[in-house]
């Protein structure tokens, strides 16, 4: 699909699709440490030879055009650029990177989506156009599109993308009853995944259901990954967050939001604060918890644009019901619990899952010996 800036004959598609699909995936190679910025791909191809590279940087700077012209020098000058996202055409920090490329003498560009992005929005392509660059648009577009998912929705919705992710037994369990031990249903494979998956995040987020049973640390604890360092999120109407819990006894190592109604007593406040933990309060929605929408635009007012839910149960059936979780990733066990449990669904976001029109099966597979299955809501 091409855009009203192409000006470039249709070329040779495979082999642009082929080069776009490289940077969507050397893009990916930050996901998780370039908020609020997207974490975008570049590469610079001349004579059929990828001579640059580049990828947003932690931090969300340098940007991935100027990093892949930098990277191919000279080498660029005639070369045709490919990049996830349009580039940028405004000046902030850094000059627009519309610039650079033009700047740099490349002969052609071509981008996968345009940047909803005001500050963007199409100027960005324009420009390379004005300074006749050859442009063409729209290759690779649902994957850059799912790759830049977090900034779409923060800077047109306010709200950065979920992924919700649950563990399952085989007969639709998530845990044990109220005062059962802790249910372990995946193996190391499946859990090593749900690892990489936290560290693609800016934060990983949780109820105060699992913080009171489970204790989590919600940290990324795979080597070569020990500076991921996500934001850890609890949804805790009450303020109800021990201020044991291993979350507050290592918020001064790595960062803890609580997010509180406004009705949450402020001593327990003073508590939390008094160890390191910020708190924040929103709204509170039906049946008095947290408003799941409210708090997603906090969050993103604090310039996060990938959240992690590991929330339960009830977050996470709340988080499909109303249309908040863009991806949606499920670890069956072999095993079956084999009594009654605490489902890991309500029957409404389970019938979500399985219609169609609302969700799309993008990925299933195996995690070991645990099913996975990976869905990505439509619309």
């Amino acid at each position: 699909m091409n855009s009203r800036f192409d000006r470039d004959p249709p070329g040779d598609s495979a082999t642009d699709a082929a080069f776009m699909a490289a940077a969507i995936a050397w893009g990916r190679r930050h996901l998780g440490a370039t908020a609020p910025n997207p974490s975008v791909g570049c590469l610079i191809v001349r004579d059929g030879v990828i001579v640059g590279r580049g990828a947003t940087q932690p931090g969300g700077r340098p940007h991935a055009e100027t990093e892949a012209i930098a990277d191919a020098g000279e080498r660029a000058r005639g070369a045709t650029l490919y990049v996830s996202l349009e580039p940028c055409s405004h000046h902030g920090v850094t000059a627009p990177c519309a610039d650079a490329i033009a700047a740099a003498g490349l002969a052609r560009v071509v981008s996968a989506i345009e940047d909803p992005d005001l500050r963007v929005a199409g100027r960005g392509h324009a420009k390379l156009v004005e300074a006749g660059i050859a442009l063409r648009t729209g290759i690779g577009a649902p994957e850059a599109r799912r790759l830049t998912l977090g900034h779409i929705l923060r800077v047109t919705e306010g709200r950065p993308m979920v992924t919700f992710k649950l563990a399952e037994t085989a007969d639709g369990y998530a845990a044990a009853g109220e005062h059962d031990q802790r249910l372990m249903i995946t193996g190391a494979a499946a859990n090593n995944r749900v690892q990489m998956m936290r560290a693609t995040h800016d934060a990983v987020m949780v109820g105060i259901g699992t913080v009171l049973v489970d204790d989590p640390l919600l940290t990324v604890r795979l080597p070569g990954l020990e500076a991921r360092k996500p934001l850890r999120i609890v949804l805790d109407t009450h303020l109800r967050t021990p201020v044991g819990s291993r979350l507050v006894a290592t918020a001064s190592e790595r960062p803890v939001l609580v997010l509180a109604g406004e009705g949450a007593p402020a001593a327990a406040q003073t508590r939390l604060e008094s160890r390191g933990v910020n708190v924040e309060r929103v709204r509170l929605g039906a049946g008095g918890h947290i408003d799941l929408p409210a708090a997603l635009k906090a969050l993103g007012a604090r310039g996060l644009t990938r959240v992690f839910s590991e929330g339960g149960p009830r977050v996470g059936s709340a988080m499909i019901v109303q249309g908040l979780a863009d991806e949606v990733a499920i670890f069956t066990s072999v095993k079956p619990f084999g009594r009654e449990g605490v489902p890991s669904l309500d029957a409404a976001a389970r019938g979500l899952l399985a219609n169609q029109k609302k969700f799309n099966l993008l990925e299933e597979g195996f995690a070991g010996i645990d099913r996975f299955r990976f869905f990505e809501r439509r619309g």
